[in-house]
């Protein structure tokens, strides 16, 4: 266990932050539908399988276009969160298992979908479990929302602060897998954002890995100098978190 109170197991360390991950993390702009549909990757009779698929935030998006999906997530907690928030939809089927090993059955999936997941994945294991899944020339679409770090003060600020006391941040930097070395691919961005009240704000800073939980001894510390953010830059009792929707597209090879 490290200072955080989690296990390093990328498959584990959300578990702990659960609630606040559903309440706080931003949805996925609905533009990406009618993109991908216009780009003839998507419609709405094909199977999608969305991988690292957490809570259900990504699935709930192609869900609600009318598409099978077969949401993959090893984290049980996760899981169990998203079975929860999508039982409602006749077209969503839970999985207990891994980019590296789905556990669907060999060629039997027109899309697969990933958001803010990927860079945990093992590349070459991921890459050859997706090949094995996907129907001859199925779309892999890596989607995540980048938030903004720099370019006006809010963003930059917050930057600091995740910076200051997010114990492995720089880590997690680090390791996120470079798409290109993954599958040639196309890109697209959109614009997202999130408004948040006081407690919105703190809750989204808490819904990542990264950051100390109440255990910690530099947790009230930096509650403190997260209200000094909100202070600093909300207008009518809310701040914008601003972020570039990332998404890239292509056939694997």
């Amino acid at each position: 266990m490290n200072e955080l109170g989690y296990k390093s197991d990328p498959k584990k360390r959300f578990s702990s932050r659960v609630e606040n991950y559903i309440k706080y993390r931003p949805s996925y702009p609905q533009k990406i539908i009618k993109f991908l549909t216009e780009k003839k990757i998507l419609n709405k009779n094909i199977a999608i399988a969305d991988i690292g698929s957490g809570t259900g935030i990504l699935s709930e998006l192609f869900l609600k276009n009318g598409n099978k999906v077969y949401s993959v997530e090893p984290n049980l907690d996760m899981r169990k969160a998203a079975e929860k928030l999508l039982e409602k939809y006749n077209n969503f089927i839970s999985i207990g298992g891994s980019a590296e090993k789905t556990g669907l059955k060999e060629s039997s999936i027109d899309l697969i979908t990933a958001g803010q997941a990927f860079h945990w994945f093992d590349v070459e294991k991921t890459k050859r479990e997706f090949k094995k899944i996907l129907k001859p020339n199925g779309y892999v679409v890596l989607i995540w929302n980048n938030r903004k770090k720099s370019g006006d003060n809010l963003s930059s600020d917050y930057e600091k602060l995740v910076l200051k006391y997010g114990t492995d941040y720089k880590e997690v930097r680090k390791n996120e897998k470079n798409v290109n070395e993954f599958y040639e691919h196309n890109k697209k961005v959109f614009y997202n954002y999130q408004e948040l009240d006081y407690d919105g704000f703190k809750g989204r800073l808490l819904s990542t890995s990264y950051i100390p939980l109440e255990d910690n001894p530099r947790f009230n510390k930096m509650l403190e100098d997260l209200k000094k953010i909100f202070l600093t830059y909300q207008k009518n009792g809310t701040v914008r978190l601003e972020y570039n929707t990332e998404v890239y597209y292509g056939i694997l090879a």
